[in-house]
């Protein structure tokens, strides 16, 4: 019967979510899989896990095709809402297909066949039993059950689905509330002032990278920036801009939420490099082209 549980019934003790996945996984560890897959995520695009919770359904709160479901619950300003939920559905989806389209929607599980053969008869009964008692207490069909189970030997069973479902307005929402910050500045002379800021995770920003000419009647300096946003734009999505101080320049593209300004100088024509200036930090640094493709594609990848 061991060899059988991970196909129907039981949780393999203390499985490696974060390893390989494995064949003998039961619906039980697909299904925490997914809901730690699916935090990784969110801590992927901005939201750290202390934003969140997760909250298990109860037995009577279930749908009534589910075998459990978690939702994932952020922390608005305005309280506690759901983010999105991952339910484990059981093998209904299929099922119900296969019983109206009158097409199998059976697998056939070949190392599950030959598992299978490894059991004797007394064990086969056994097995059989213990399922039909589950189902019976489920309100289902113990003829059902044992059809079921006599599939199984023959390495034939309908998949369950895992199903995570998000919403993307609300999701945007909370990447919006965790990223909205006003700072309060103060500069050389004393002089305070509040910096509007969407820290948004690179990955998410709607605009990527900013690029000004820092002196728009510096042939040389301008041909240059323009040359860079040209590049840069078949990438990733950029803003151009040459008006303005270069101060105001950023402040625009901080409450934009651009991870990166790129100002190029009368000097960079001579020397191949710009100033780029970081979004967060606002430390500014001089490199080239391909050193901050460098960095930018690190930053973007998942």
């Amino acid at each position: 019967m061991e060899i059988l549980h991970g196909h129907v019934v039981t949780l393999a003790d203390n499985p490696d979510l974060n390893g390989p996945v494995q064949d003998d996984w039961g619906w039980e560890v697909w299904h925490k899989y997914w809901v730690e897959q699916r935090k990784k995520f969110l801590n992927a695009v901005g939201l750290p896990t202390e934003h969140f919770v997760e909250y298990w359904q109860k037995p009577d709160e279930l749908a009534h095709y589910a075998r459990a479901c978690v939702d994932i619950e952020y922390d608005f300003p305005f309280g506690r809402q759901e983010l999105e939920g991952i339910a484990a559905r059981s093998d209904f989806d299929l099922t119900q297909h296969q019983k109206h389209s009158g097409e199998s929607q059976m697998v056939f599980d070949d190392p599950l066949k030959q598992a299978a053969k490894k059991l004797d008869d007394a064990a086969r009964k056994a097995f059989i039993e213990k399922v039909q008692a589950d189902w019976v207490a489920h309100g289902k069909d113990p003829i059902a059950a044992e059809k079921f189970c006599l599939n199984l030997f023959d390495g034939k069973y309908v998949p369950h689905v895992i199903e995570p479902s998000a919403g993307v307005d609300r999701l945007m929402l909370a990447l919006l509330c965790e990223a909205y910050e006003e700072q309060k500045l103060t500069d050389e002379k004393g002089k305070e002032d509040v910096r509007t800021v969407l820290h948004f995770h690179p990955k998410v920003a709607p605009v990527k990278v900013a690029v000004f000419p820092l002196v728009k009647k510096d042939e040389a300096c301008f041909n240059m920036a323009r040359e860079i946003f040209d590049k840069l734009r078949k990438k990733v999505n950029c803003f151009w801009d040459a008006s303005g101080q270069i101060g105001r320049r950023y402040r625009r593209q901080d409450e934009a939420g651009t991870p990166w300004c790129i100002t190029v100088d009368p000097d960079s024509p001579k020397d191949g490099k710009f100033t780029v200036r970081d979004r967060d930090s606002m430390q500014q640094e001089r490199m080239t082209y391909e050193e901050f493709l460098v960095k930018m594609y690190a930053a973007l990848e998942f």
